[in-house]
Parts: C-alpha cells; structure tokens; sequence
C-alpha cells in the first residue's frame, strides 16, 4: 500500500515563552504544501526498513516510521511489515518531512491492518514522537499553540496562489535554531494577522527564527530579499529550518534564483 507525504510552510511563527519541561510555547500557522515523497508499507515475515532519494542520517530505531510501528504493534499486535520510504523534501529544511512521513505511514497501517483509528486517536499517539507530527492526520490549514501539536481552526485559503520553496543546501536542526531564540509576548494573535489582506502580511507576519539565523546564514536573508524582488506578496523563512518561500498571486518565474538551489513550484490548494 502506498502514500504520498506532503509537506507544511509556517505562516508566522511565534515564540511565546520556555515551558518548565524545556520545549517552547509557539503560534504558527500551518499551510500544506503539495511537495510529496513516497511511503509503501507491505505485510512481512520481519520489520524492515529501506530508503531512496535523499540519504537519511538516522538508524533504523530513530526513525519515525519505525517508531510509528512500534506503536501500533504495542496497541494493535499487528504484524511486521517492511516500510519503504523514498525521500525527496530535504531533511532540516523546516518542512516537516519527517512528521508527514510519520502520519502518513501511521494512516498507512490503519488502512492496510483495517484497525478503524479514528482521526483523533491517530493525533494521539503521534504527538509524543513529534510537536508537528499530528497536524499531517488531517493535513488542512490550522493555527497550531502549545508546543506546536495544538490545534485551531482557521477558515484561511490560499487556493490558487503560487508558490516558490527555495532549500540553500543548509541544514539547521532544531536545536541550532532554538539556541539563539529569545521569547516574546504577542501582541497580535496570528489568526487576526492572516484574516487581513495578505498584502499586509509582510509587515506584520514574522517568523522570530529570521532574527538570529539571518545573522548567522546572510544567504537566506538575501533569498527572502530577491523572493520579494521577483515579486512574491509575502516571504518567510518556514520554520525553524532553512527552506524560503515565496507566495505569488500569479506564476512566478525564478531565473533571480542560484540554480544550484534546491527549487519546487506548485499551485496552492
């Protein structure tokens, strides 16, 4: 049985404060992206585990996937099965690659196992491997709180707006990127942000990230900067990775772009 991942920007990504367990409190809005890398989960005498496309630097125990059927054979007994994944979103590039590999091979084992896991079960046993994991059950715009596994509704489309993902070839891990984060209050909830025009988005629409990496890698200020160049209405860094984007309200054309860059273009649903 196969699936395909996709993967999530960030609109806005607010640092709110340190919580006693050591994670962050944040406000971010997630909006899925059509960039899609491939799951097939197939029945098998043993657990096994293979992968193409991008290298994965982790062992077999580390990864999500894995650990996705773990779970399930803890709570299901179900049997072993051999998980192929083929990895084309780069790996910290603030995209949630890895979460979407995780849902979607957890919506995989539901199907092929027949387990009936309801939506809000699958959320469950998700959000302990990782903050962003949960939203890839659903995949549908929210307003993400806590430490990102918290959701809102919001009622925000983008469908028909274009846009640019640019990967520099850099890999900032999550700990790199919260080293350097100072928490703020907010002042203005991004639900009432992402409501208003969003011609008004680059004045008011941050990502706290931008502060202390844009010092340390000068290329992703200068890629947001010739985003905005090539015409883009709004452009962030997403998450706490290196991927730029640019949202366009027509097809955009990127030859302003370092072509050994890393390069995806797609039509927003």
């Amino acid at each position: 049985m196969i699936s395909f991942p996709t993967c999530k920007i960030n609109l806005g990504l607010r640092i709110t404060e340190k919580r006693a367990d050591g994670f962050h409190n944040l406000e971010s809005c997630f909006y899925p992206v059509q960039w899609q890398e491939m799951v097939e989960v197939i029945k098998h005498t043993e657990l096994k585990f293979t992968t193409t496309g991008i290298p994965i630097p982790h062992s077999l125990k580390g990864n999500l996937c894995i650990q996705v059927w773990e779970k399930v054979h803890q709570l299901y007994a179900i049997d072993p099965v051999h998980i192929h994944l083929h990895k084309a979103i780069p790996i910290g590039a603030g995209l949630g690659g890895g979460s979407a590999d995780a849902a979607f091979t957890l919506k995989t084992l539901n199907q092929l196992f027949e387990l009936k896991i309801s939506e809000d079960e699958m959320e469950d046993i998700l959000k302990p491997l990782g903050s962003d994991c949960a939203f890839f059950v659903r995949n549908k715009p929210i307003i993400a709180f806590g430490k990102g596994d918290q959701f809102r509704p919001t009622t925000l489309s983008l469908k028909g707006k274009w846009i640019v993902l640019v990967y520099p070839n850099i890999h900032i891990s999550t700990k790199e990127a919260y080293a350097g984060i100072i928490p703020k209050h907010v002042e203005i909830n991004i639900d009432e942000i992402i409501k208003s025009d969003w011609r008004h988005w680059k004045d008011l629409l941050k990502n706290d990230f931008e502060d202390h990496l844009f010092i340390k890698y000068p290329e992703l200020e200068k890629l947001k900067n010739n985003l905005y160049h090539s015409g883009a209405v709004y452009a962030s860094m997403t998450g706490s990775g290196s991927c730029v984007y640019g949202l366009y309200e027509h097809e955009p054309t990127f030859d302003m772009i370092n072509t050994g860059y890393l390069l995806k273009k797609a039509i927003l649903d």
